[in-house]
């Protein structure tokens, strides 16, 4: 067993205005109409669990997260969610899974359909990540924000969280390396540098935008993440269409 997991900040994070615990709150079982079939019904009650528990890791943390919190949250009992998920870990687990899907899913395939020039995938990569800022902020924050909080806890949960971000690192690495082999990517820094600082580019303009979404143009964000990641890393920076 590693340690616990370290406390996450409180973030006032939330489609508009409002913070996820406000949306935990609005939450209505059933979304406000009882399911038709006993088959509806459950799957109704793991998709409001799993709402429950997203918007709660996300608010307020995963340690300071109770499983009665989660069952009071999606308007069901504590044994509900012990019926359905043996503990508050196997729930994470389980939206990491959809967060897993959401990230990845045709990651690869839309890299490689941008055309065989590093510039070209690079900017298919990031666009494709901020479609998700727009199809499944709260997903991709819980991803960030719970590789903070689990890191060095040495435990599964870390272990999935850090396979999935591998997996980022990997492909912005192939694309680096092409690049290099054709002229197209300085050289004289090392790829895994160069990922790490894309990445550190993805993520903290992920949270930049939910900080300040109300202030900033998401276009223009996203143009100019594409503008000053190829800036750093290519050795001739041909004009920039849109």
């Amino acid at each position: 067993m590693g340690p616990a997991p370290a406390p996450a900040s409180t973030l006032p994070f939330a489609r508009g205005s409002q913070s996820p615990a406000v949306i935990v709150m609005q939450l209505e079982p059933f979304g406000g109409r009882r399911p038709a079939t006993k088959k509806a019904q459950r799957e109704a009650s793991v998709e409001g669990l799993l709402a429950a528990a997203r918007a709660l890791f996300v608010s307020q943390g995963y340690r300071h997260t109770t499983v009665d919190a989660i069952a009071e949250a999606a308007h069901l009992t504590k044994g509900a969610v012990y019926f359905y998920f043996r503990n508050k870990e196997a729930l994470l687990s389980a939206l990491l899974d959809r967060v897993e899907t959401i990230v990845l899913g045709g990651m690869n395939e839309r890299i490689a359909a941008a055309g065989p020039g590093a510039a070209p995938r690079l900017a298919a990569f990031m666009h494709g990540q901020a479609r998700l800022g727009v199809e499944s902020p709260e997903d991709v924050l819980l991803l960030i924000l719970m590789s903070l909080e689990f890191a060095g806890t040495g435990g599964p949960v870390e272990a999935r969280i850090r396979a999935i971000y591998d997996r980022l690192y990997k492909a912005i690495e192939g694309v680096i390396a092409l690049g290099k082999r054709r002229g197209e990517i300085r050289r004289d820094i090392r790829t895994r540098e160069q990922a790490a600082i894309i990445m550190a580019l993805h993520d903290g303009t992920f949270l930049e935008w939910y900080r300040r979404r109300q202030a900033l143009g998401g276009p223009e964000l996203v143009r100019a993440l594409r503008t000053t990641m190829l800036s750093g890393l290519l050795e001739t920076q041909a004009p920039e269409t849109n």
